[in-house]
């Protein structure tokens, strides 16, 4: 188990694979990385060398910014589009989808379980008027 910029990554994996782990790497900056830095993607994680990790560690921190970072740049960004009450801002603030996908038929994850409106059963109903009877019947008494 190596630690890369704080993230655990197993031994058995290949560290083109491991370093995608990493909140804010993907594939190509991955790839970008191991490139720039002459190391091989099909290598383990167990067969790196301290040095090979010290190099990527460092390149990381030098270059990009990720985890904790990234996560608070884009929060914080989220929370300026609310601030100024853009419509993205007011679009995060209803929880509605954000860049321009349909809301109609889709967004069920963002919108949440759907709720029928005026979904009475027959038995319902007939409760219903059963109530409204008696309190008829008690108007008039």
């Amino acid at each position: 188990m190596v630690r890369i910029y704080g993230v655990v990554i197993p031994d058995k994996d290949r560290i083109e694979y491991g370093l995608t782990k990493i909140y804010g790497i993907g594939w190509p900056r991955a790839r970008k990385v191991l490139t720039d830095l002459s190391i091989d993607g099909n290598k383990r994680v167990k067969d790196l060398t301290e040095e090979e990790l010290k190099k990527i560690n460092e390149y990381l921190q030098a270059n990009f910014k990720l985890e904790g970072e990234l996560r608070e740049e884009i929060k914080e960004n989220i929370e300026r589009l609310k601030q100024i009450r853009c419509y993205r801002g007011i679009r995060h603030m209803q929880n509605l989808p954000v860049r321009g996908q349909r809301t109609r038929s889709n967004a069920r994850t963002k919108r949440g379980k759907r709720r029928t409106v005026s979904a009475f059963t027959k038995e319902m109903w007939a409760k219903i008027e059963q109530i409204e009877k008696q309190k008829k019947q008690k108007k008039k008494n």
